[in-house]
């Protein structure tokens, strides 16, 4: 059939038993996107769900399944799936264009890329006991052909401005990557953006070491034009970053707020919380 598009030849060529499995998946991903009860879903995946792997077919695994609540915001199922496998349910599954074995921490990067801060924090619960060194927290991995692939979920955040989901990243003792990023963004973006790309840059102030590394060329950037950062971040802040200075006193309290916990900053009246959370 001459006719027919690529997609199409794979999707005539393929067998009914692949057939059969793409379509189970497909009513899976709108029983979630219909926010179906949690038992139900898994009722669904246990016994009827299936994959196409390996010219065979598979079990929907439950790391699947929490991709797709991350997308429909499913926040019933998520915890139902992170309650009964902890940590086994963030494995990265394996990926279906490569066939390579799944690699970095995707469900991360999902919530942050939908911006998803109510099953991020429940993630982020279950790897707190078992991520002891921040590997998964700060893994960049995935595969070349992901568009997110070599990205922290951290510098993701900084990247599309979710400030929110930063926040709770860096709460939880993800390594504060991403600083010139921040910078640069707050500079270039619109007038509309301004005020989360602001507190994404807070943010990382926040739980950034004491003193910039000498060996940082971000000094010598901030110093080319001084004026214009100085407006943008303020005296105190443009010294501190440029090594002439320590930090601010008030940055150093709030330091102690936001290890705290995310949302003590909100709580504060709005003449001590940093400009992007007035």
């Amino acid at each position: 059939m001459p006719w027919l598009v690529s997609s199409q030849l794979d999707c005539v060529s393929s067998s009914p038993s692949q057939r059969e499995c793409e379509r189970t998946a497909f009513s899976f991903y709108c029983a979630v996107r219909e926010q179906l009860p949690a038992w139900l879903l898994e009722d669904m995946r246990g016994m009827e769900v299936f994959c196409w792997e390996d010219g065979r077919p598979r079990a929907f695994l439950p790391s699947e399944a929490l991709l797709y609540a991350l997308v429909h915001n499913h926040q019933d199922y998520a915890r139902y799936l992170l309650d009964r496998y902890s940590l086994a349910v963030l494995k990265a599954p394996r990926c279906s264009f490569c066939c390579c074995r799944g690699s970095g921490a995707p469900h991360l990067k999902m919530a942050v890329r939908y911006d998803r801060v109510a099953v991020l924090a429940m993630m982020l619960a279950a790897v707190k006991d078992g991520d002891p060194h921040g590997e998964y927290l700060d893994d960049g991995g995935g595969c070349a052909h992901v568009a997110d692939a070599g990205k922290t979920a951290v510098q993701l955040a900084v990247e599309l401005s979710r400030p929110d989901c930063l926040l709770l990243l860096l709460a939880h003792g993800a390594a504060p990557d991403g600083l010139d990023a921040a910078l640069q963004r707050l500079a270039s973006c619109e007038a509309s953006e301004r005020r989360q790309a602001q507190r994404c840059l807070d943010a990382l102030l926040l739980f950034l070491p004491g003193t910039t590394p000498p060996s940082s060329p971000l000094p010598r950037r901030l110093l080319d034009e001084p004026p214009r950062w100085r407006r943008l971040l303020g005296d105190e802040v443009f010294r501190w970053l440029c090594g002439l200075a320590p930090p601010p006193l008030l940055l150093q309290a709030l330091r102690c707020l936001a290890r705290a916990g995310p949302d003590r900053i909100s709580s504060l009246p709005a003449f001590l919380r940093p400009h992007g959370w007035h």
